[in-house]
């Protein structure tokens, strides 16, 4: 009986590539594991994917009486919604630990470091196994992602030395060439629906009891949204209504400034602006030197709600 190995809903490419380099390593071990992922890719997955010549996980959401590891969560809301019916044997992860429980042990490697891909790494080193060119470049894209070029608050020495350690691997000469082409093609946002665009990089989260909705576009250079501002607004003011969500923010990234255009839409604008001891002005604020959504977003956003 195979294992499904999976990220989150809306995956990005720590989820996807975290999924098939897991079900790697897994079938290495001896272990019978095939990735899977819960929703289409975004475009510097499709990027990787195609460089690193990988196929795409199939497309699955069901998993109930099947044995399931997950990869880059561990929160109900970003899970398969049959997840109680499912045989849950392990988690990776690198965020702060959410709220999914078991009824029996399970293995579990969670680490606050910049990627879940880079514990993965650890892993294949822990079991002493080989890593592939296609999966090392799989893995190294996530990372560089992930850490924002090693930019984000959220990345660690161990990070830069699993990229320093898989780019040779993967055949990557020049592992930030790389990194400046994966968000160029992240940047790449004309002609895309605004919708797809505010759902790219879109997570929910439970926040003493209210929904809240939290997105984050990283781009190269943040004028590219100058006219589809207002559009993202009224799309976020929409999702919602959809969702009966209490807040929803969007994150407009500058990864060279390094900072973010936070577009808010809230049933109590005031809980926003305790949490970044910021102003909105229409709803818009720059925070200087925010990066990280996991670091630097939910976690004083958690503690004004409480």
């Amino acid at each position: 009986m195979t294992a499904y190995v999976m990220g989150h809903f809306i995956p990005d490419a720590d989820s996807i590539c975290g999924a098939i380099s897991l079900a790697y390593l897994k079938n290495q071990i001896g272990e019978d594991a095939t990735p899977v992922r819960l929703g289409e890719p975004n475009p510097e997955t499709k990027y990787a994917l195609e460089k690193f010549g990988v196929e795409l996980p199939e497309l699955r959401t069901e998993f109930a009486g099947e044995d399931i590891y997950i990869v880059d969560h561990s929160d109900r809301e970003l899970a398969p919604k049959d997840l109680d019916e499912a045989n849950l044997k392990g988690i990776v992860d690198h965020h702060k630990l959410g709220d999914i429980t078991t009824n029996a042990p399970l293995e579990c490697w969670i680490r606050p470091v910049g990627c879940s891909n880079t514990i993965i790494k650890e892993m294949f080193d822990f079991y002493n196994v080989e890593i592939p060119a296609s999966i090392a470049g799989l893995m190294l894209t996530a990372i560089l992602v992930d850490t924002v070029i090693f930019k984000s608050p959220t990345c660690t020495p161990v990070d830069i030395k699993a990229v320093e350690e898989l780019a040779p691997i993967a055949g990557i000469e020049d592992y930030k060439g790389y990194a400046l082409e994966l968000f160029k093609v992240k940047s790449a946002v004309e002609g895309t629906p605004v919708r797809e665009l505010v759902k790219r990089d879109f997570k929910d989260f439970d926040m003493n009891g209210n929904k809240v909705g939290i997105g984050q576009l990283e781009v190269v250079d943040l004028s590219i949204f100058d006219s589809i501002k207002d559009d993202l607004a009224a799309d976020i003011a929409a999702l919602k209504e959809e969702g009966n969500r209490h807040s929803v923010l969007l994150l407009l990234t500058d990864i060279m400034k390094e900072g973010s255009e936070l577009i808010a839409i809230s049933d109590d604008a005031s809980i926003i602006e305790k949490a970044y001891d910021k102003s909105l002005d229409n709803g818009r604020v720059w925070l200087d030197g925010v990066l990280s959504r996991k670091k630097q977003v939910v976690p004083p956003l958690q503690k004004a709600f409480s």
